[in-house]
């Protein structure tokens, strides 16, 4: 199974914690890092997830970010096809980053897209393009998948 995480995800262990909606993410995600670990699932990165994690104000998180970031199975190249899909998305009503996370995502062939951004999800569950992967929150997905 190929999953691709957005950076939303990827923060979430190391935001506040006493939110309870915030620590069960934040589990989620520490549980699917697990699962790559074990080689059980293909963790798909990007470009665009480095891009962002260099954004990152705060030097210790950026650093976690990218040693953990490091560790992901592939990285979808950026090309021309990505940049067609990231138009389309954006042009759809997605953000710029999201798009391009998106058509990462479409390009490297992804099962499922994660992340925390419920703006994003309700955008994608939407949206008029049909994406080749569902796009959900980590606790659902992860929730799912230990049913099966």
């Amino acid at each position: 199974m190929k999953i691709y995480l957005d950076v939303c995800c990827l923060n979430r262990p190391f935001d506040d914690q006493k939110q309870e909606k915030i620590r069960l993410e934040a589990e989620a995600v520490a549980l699917v890092i697990r699962r790559f670990r074990r080689r059980g699932w293909v963790w798909l990165s990007s470009p665009a997830v480095r891009y962002e994690i260099e954004r990152t104000p705060d030097f210790q998180r950026r650093a976690l970010l990218i040693a953990m970031v490091a560790e992901a199975s592939e990285e979808v190249p950026l090309s021309s096809e990505v940049v067609v899909h990231a138009r389309k998305l954006k042009e759809e009503g997605f953000h710029r980053l999201d798009a391009l996370h998106l058509s990462f995502g479409i390009l490297g062939k992804a099962d499922v897209f994660l992340s925390t951004d419920e703006r994003l999800i309700k955008k994608a569950r939407k949206s008029l393009l049909q994406l080749p992967f569902p796009v959900v929150n980590p606790v659902s997905w992860f929730c799912e998948v230990k049913k099966r």
